[in-house]
């Protein structure tokens, strides 16, 4: 068993851990004393088209450096959030962009610091309350500069606790090929204050020309994004679906514009690809 610590316990740290602790592993989640006191109180609540409904208690504070720390805040709380971290064993960010990485870095060892991304639709609707719409919870992690034996040790850890894990060959992979299809999506539909399905039809020149610009920003960080399928998967989402920009947005929360425009943004001027139409879509964002 893994001793695993949860930074963010909302809708993607609040499952990994829930899961996790169902599967045998002890769990500590850093939260706000007010969510911390529901969680040790009445344990975390997941319900889970993919993992079905159920509670389990978790400790609010590490005793000890865990095995395992998840880091799952949103990227505008970061900074301040690894205040509460304590280093030790690996390190695995599960936050949109991609430019946390160098952050976390600054602030602990290289070695220990896995890339990670995963694909779920997964809400925090209450403190301790987790709903995984989703029946997928996919995450990649990568194989390099982490010693490729303590990647393949975590992939199994979660793979046994029942996500689906893929290990790939570089960080630019894991992250870039996230991003090529997470840029659009929260730009656009936090853009067009819309669902996929609206701001698709509605904004679609400027959606096809920010899915060519992310697109080659990514093939020039180190993969093969292809633009034309980025734009059939948008055009394959269910219609109704919000992006967590759009969410924030209506909920007068932080965007997380700088973590993923400002990503793209600051990536496309230090390789060379022009990103107009990006940059049009981030200043009127900025502006509202």
């Amino acid at each position: 068993m893994w001793s695993v610590a949860i930074l963010g316990p909302g809708g993607v740290g609040g499952l990994l851990g829930g899961v996790l602790a169902r599967a045998g592993h002890p769990v500590s989640v850093l939260a706000r004393p007010s969510s911390a006191e529901v969680l040790e109180r009445d344990g975390l609540t997941v319900h889970s088209v993919q993992f079905g409904d159920f509670t389990v208690p978790v400790q609010t504070r590490i005793p000890t450096p865990p095995d395992l720390t998840v880091v799952a805040t949103k990227a505008t709380a970061l900074p301040e959030a690894l205040d509460g971290l304590t280093p030790g064993g690996l390190i695995l960010p599960l936050l949109n962009g991609v430019d946390h990485l160098a952050l976390l870095r600054t602030r602990f060892p290289a070695q220990d610091v896995v890339a990670g991304s995963i694909r779920v639709e997964s809400t925090r609707v209450a403190p301790g309350r987790i709903e995984h719409t989703s029946p997928f919870s996919a995450i990649e992690l990568a194989g390099d500069p982490v010693d490729p034996a303590r990647v393949e040790s975590l992939a199994e850890v979660l793979r046994s606790a029942g996500f689906e894990v893929t290990v790939r060959s570089s960080e630019a992979l894991v992250l870039w090929e996230k991003m090529a299809l997470l840029a659009p999506l929260a730009l656009l539909t936090t853009a067009a204050r819309a669902p996929v399905g609206e701001a698709r039809t509605a904004r679609r020149a400027d959606l096809e020309a920010v899915v060519h610009e992310v697109a080659a920003v990514a093939r020039a960080s180190g993969t093969t994004t292809d633009p034309s399928r980025i734009l059939t998967v948008i055009d394959g989402i269910p219609p109704a679906m919000k992006s967590s920009m759009l969410r924030d947005a209506e909920a007068g929360r932080p965007l997380e514009l700088d973590a993923i425009g400002g990503s793209v943004l600051r990536a496309g001027a230090r390789l060379g690809v022009d990103t107009p139409a990006t940059a049009r879509v981030v200043a009127e964002l900025r502006a509202t």
